[in-house]
């Protein structure tokens, strides 16, 4: 019984410690790295406590495709770091205004495990026995929970509409593609030749 608590703590040790070095590595490569690790050790803690296909898709999803798909953004695209950090401080307090209304939201939950126990279960959907783990959150996630599922999908939406935005930059003297003008183009460029047969190229 003592070794899934040690290998609880294990994981949640490394889960922190990379969260803080996300956030504090000056190299955006690295920070990519530390949050791959901050993922398979959370899914970890996900397969410690029975949720085998949460702990699976974090894998998957989010180490597979999106951390994945981070880095090599990072390493490919000519992106001006320094010019990022320039701005950061006057988006300071508004920063660190977040982070102090996430610290009070985990303080109260933490909290209320420890001051009210038996209310923490209260609000669990009672579980047909026999029934799997996948089943049951596909059970719960597209019925009850629809329309919160759709509104995730939406932010995400947005968020990869801004991330487009802010990332898209026009590099001056980079010949483009245009296509109406293509389209609108007369015969003026064009010669019509007719070759001989046995004298072509």
């Amino acid at each position: 019984m003592v070794l899934p608590y040690i290998f609880f703590y294990l994981f949640s040790a490394i889960v922190i410690a990379s969260a803080l070095m996300v956030i504090a590595s000056r190299n955006p490569v690295h920070s990519v790295l530390f949050l791959i690790l901050a993922f398979v050790n959370a899914a970890g803690i996900f397969m410690l406590a029975g949720a085998e296909f949460l702990a699976l898709i974090l894998i998957v999803v989010y180490v597979g495709a999106v951390a994945v798909l981070f880095l090599f953004v990072v390493m490919m695209l000519d992106v001006d770091f320094a010019e990022f950090r320039s701005g950061m401080l006057q988006y300071m307090p508004i920063g660190a205004l977040i982070g102090i209304v996430l610290l009070l939201e985990l303080l109260l939950v933490a909290g209320t495990a420890y001051l009210a126990p038996e209310g923490a279960g209260s609000g669990v959907l009672p579980i047909a026995g026999g029934i799997e783990n996948t089943r049951a959150l596909g059970q719960i996630l597209y019925t009850r929970y629809i329309y919160l599922f759709q509104a995730c999908g939406l932010v995400l939406l947005v968020a990869m509409i801004g991330a487009i935005v802010l990332t898209l930059r026009h590099k001056p003297g980079v010949k483009r593609q245009d296509i109406a003008k293509q389209v609108a183009r007369g015969k003026s460029g064009l010669e019509i030749v007719k070759v001989e047969s046995g004298k072509g190229l």
